[in-house]
């Protein structure tokens, strides 16, 4: 592992679209990649969208107190085109319920927002309610590729009863789940590795993608992908100067990560990010993980998953 890491110290200030499209093809050609995927995308309805910005101006709880500008606030057709100017290959729309009864009509969004939008990876979401088999059943059945669990905020917890069975046919279908449950940035009733934990081992084959490397639990989620094989963690929002500042990431770690390269997945939290793109791609590269660690994160790993 080559220990000589790039310094970021102060605020990062966003470059013109153009001048940052130019900057990640740039990272890409370093690497000889066709493209880059991010498994960790925000894409939901333009209402639903917005009362998530407003939650981010109006600093809500879940935040810690932390002031989050919105970077990409911009339309869905423009986020979109700005993706694909980035060179971003497959992406995701996560999207999440934070109370019963919203699951079943994000899905029907999702799956119209991926019949138009064809790089995007169908994503689905789910919450702890009755008929929750039935409705995720039905999204593996129109080809759901991703699903979404956000334990933070939708405050259950994930080996409630009510999620066993659905548990068990994402694990037999084999399609991922990207789920928040680490603490951060602020932690919920049912975060952490605990409930995780218990998931799994009821659930050793369930194809669990730990959202943010899991912050800020970070060795204890690099744990569980170490004894579970269909463990991986995305690197959204980890390792830059923002979470850095607040949430840093042990350095005494590394070999851990890089010994998992084939199981970590690039992620970003775009559009919802206080910064730019490109400093996610930059803050994986200054880890100075090297050449083929870096090609695996940012393409290979997710092009393998989704058989891209």
């Amino acid at each position: 592992m080559n220990d000589q890491r790039t310094a970021h110290t102060g605020p990062v200030e966003p470059a013109p679209v153009h001048a940052e499209a130019a900057e990640v093809r740039r990272f890409r050609e370093r690497l000889g990649l066709p493209g880059l995927v991010d498994v960790h995308t925000h894409f939901m309805p333009e209402r639903v969208l917005h009362k998530v910005w407003n939650y981010f101006d109006t600093n809500g709880p879940l935040l810690g107190g932390l002031e989050w500008p919105i970077t990409y606030r911009k339309e869905e057709a423009e986020r979109t085109v700005l993706l694909r100017e980035f060179g971003v290959r497959a992406f995701t729309s996560m999207l999440y319920p934070h109370k019963p009864g919203m699951a079943a009509w994000l899905n029907a969004w999702a799956a119209d927002f991926a019949r138009r939008t064809p790089d995007c990876l169908h994503t689905a979401t789910l919450y702890p309610e009755p008929g929750v088999e039935t409705y995720v059943r039905e999204a593996v059945e129109a080809g759901a590729r991703v699903f979404k669990s956000h334990v933070q905020v939708g405050a259950y917890d994930p080996a409630d009863e009510l999620l066993q069975r659905t548990w068990g046919l994402l694990a037999d279908a084999g399609i991922p789940v990207v789920i928040h449950c680490g603490s951060g940035p602020a932690p919920g009733k049912y975060t952490g590795p605990e409930p995780i934990a218990r998931v799994l081992a009821r659930h050793p084959r369930l194809r669990l993608i730990i959202a943010h490397m899991g912050m800020p639990e970070y060795e204890d989620f690099l744990g569980l992908a170490e004894r579970f094989a269909e463990v991986r963690l995305d690197t959204t929002m980890a390792f830059t100067d923002f979470t850095e500042q607040f949430m840093p990431f042990p350095r005494s770690a590394l070999p851990r990560v890089a010994a998992l390269g084939d199981r970590i997945l690039l992620g970003t939290d775009f559009p919802n990010i206080p910064y730019p793109y490109v400093h996610q791609l930059h803050a994986l590269e200054s880890l100075g993980l090297g050449q083929e660690w870096l090609r695996a994160v940012c393409h290979d790993n997710a092009a393998r998953l989704f058989r891209l």
